[in-house]
């Protein structure tokens, strides 16, 4: 089980998360939706303390870290029970594929390097990267890059595995082979923290979509109903734009 209580995040006199109370139950897809600048990406970023909490508790599994009072070990514990998948993929340039899966391993997990590299192998066989395990970032493409970013995400095996708008840098041709590595991802019922602009893709792999709207959840549920049936008009405005 995933929690966040009263999370809050400000920069400056501007309150970008304000009191965020979330629950995502173990296995559970849940997708963020909303304007741009209204706190979704930093909702993520928060989560692992890439940028740190004002406010709130967060419990991921049997860690759980008070953002008042946390040290630097509860963040460590916290990143390990997390994966992130970043929009710039967030790469090594100067190693290869199967060198930035690996090191993940060795540095988060501890593992021993030959059995970390083995791990990278087995995950680029998986997202159909085999071939492209000794190539470096350069020689990738877009849709590439973010695949072997999300085979690092996957090979850490964490409890809840962040996405923050994996498809908002790809060129379109790159888009539809990111969205079906998540899509086998989220057949294996990993627990899964989605922001995304991708509203079909949304409807598609959430059991649960989230509207925030300035630092707040404004209204949650099945697909079906929060793009079908929106309640609040904020909602309604924003599906109207992006539809």
């Amino acid at each position: 089980m995933i929690s966040l209580q009263g999370l809050t995040k400000r920069f400056g006199d501007t309150t970008v998360l304000d009191g965020i109370d979330l629950q995502i139950a173990d296995g559970e897809r849940v997708v963020v939706i909303g304007p741009s600048g209204t706190g979704k990406s930093t909702l993520l970023r928060c989560l692992n303390f890439l940028d740190r909490p004002d406010a709130g508790t967060i419990t991921v599994g049997d860690v759980r870290v008070d953002a008042a009072r946390a040290t630097r070990s509860d963040i460590l514990a916290l990143r390990r029970a997390t994966s992130f998948v970043f929009q710039n993929y967030a790469l090594f340039a100067n190693k290869t594929a199967v060198e930035n899966i690996t090191e993940a391993l060795t540095t988060v997990q501890g593992r021993p390097r030959a059995e970390a590299e083995q791990r990278a192998r087995d995950i680029l066989a998986e997202t159909g990267l085999a071939e492209k395990a000794d190539s470096y970032p350069a020689a990738l493409s877009g849709g590439q890059q973010q695949r072997v970013g999300i085979g690092r995400a996957m090979a850490i095996g964490a409890d809840l595995m962040l996405f923050d708008e994996p498809t908002s840098a790809l060129d379109p041709e790159w888009v539809g082979e990111v969205l079906d590595l998540m899509r086998r991802v989220a057949e294996q019922r990993q627990t899964m923290l989605i922001v995304t602009h991708e509203m079909q893709f949304a409807r598609e792999i959430a059991d649960r979509i989230v509207f925030i709207d300035n630092g707040r959840i404004v209204e949650s549920g099945p697909p079906q109903a929060v793009l079908d049936a929106p309640q609040d008009e904020r909602l309604k405005r924003f599906l109207r734009r992006v539809a």
